[in-house]
Parts: structure tokens; C-alpha cells; sequence
């Protein structure tokens, strides 16, 4: 006689809860939901004593990190308002503003 049930799940066939649904995030920086890749980033850099990290895109991390040095980014601390000012990053946050949360594209390097 055969098996009503599966032997490693025997409820399978009951409803089973939906799984909740995945909180999205905004990023730190740009304001979009996360996809599916999320950095935790340390607004002030770890190696300057910082241990708050806030939710970002990888490509707005990246952008930072060519930005400012991590200095730079320890005079800043948690003030988004402030990177914002910087012209190069207004500049890249208006352009990914309407892009697809997994969006990803090479950066150049800032010359100095």
C-alpha cells in the first residue's frame, strides 16, 4: 500500500503561511529600496572608530569610496545632506534615481 504522505514531510499537503513578506530597506544614500544585494556600510570608516553601519546599493557604496577619502568620510559622519552637497555625488545620485534597485555599472576612478 502506498504512502498518504511524503516520509520527511508528513504535512506537505497542508496549507502552510505565506512567508512574510521581506522589509525593503531604503539605501542611505539614494533613497531607492534595496534589491536583492544589500552593503552594510560604515558611514564613518571602522579604521576612524566608527560602528554604525547603514543600508546601501553596492554601486552607491562604490561611489563613495571613489569619492572621499576616509577621512573625508569621517568629517561627514551620518550627515547625508552633506555628501549630497558635494556636486559629483548629487550628480550620480539624480542619474540612478531611476534605476532598477540590483542596477549595477563600472565606475571611474577619481583623479587626483
Amino acid at each position: 500500500m502506498a504512502r498518504k504522505h511524503n516520509k520527511r514531510d508528513p504535512y506537505g499537503d497542508l496549507d502552510r503561511e505565506e512567508e512574510t513578506p521581506v522589509e525593503v530597506v531604503p539605501c542611505w544614500l539614494c533613497s531607492r529600496p534595496t534589491g536583492k544585494t544589500i552593503v552594510w556600510h560604515h558611514p564613518v570608516p571602522k579604521s576612524r572608530g566608527g560602528r554604525d553601519t547603514v543600508p546601501m546599493h553596492p554601486i552607491c557604496q562604490q561611489t563613495l569610496i571613489t569619492n572621499f577619502t576616509n577621512s573625508e568620510l569621517q568629517r561627514y559622519g551620518l550627515d547625508v545632506d552633506g555628501l549630497l552637497a558635494n556636486p559629483p555625488i548629487r550628480k550620480f545620485v539624480d542619474w540612478v534615481a531611476n534605476k532598477d534597485p540590483d542596477f549595477t555599472a563600472p565606475l571611474a576612478k577619481k583623479q587626483r
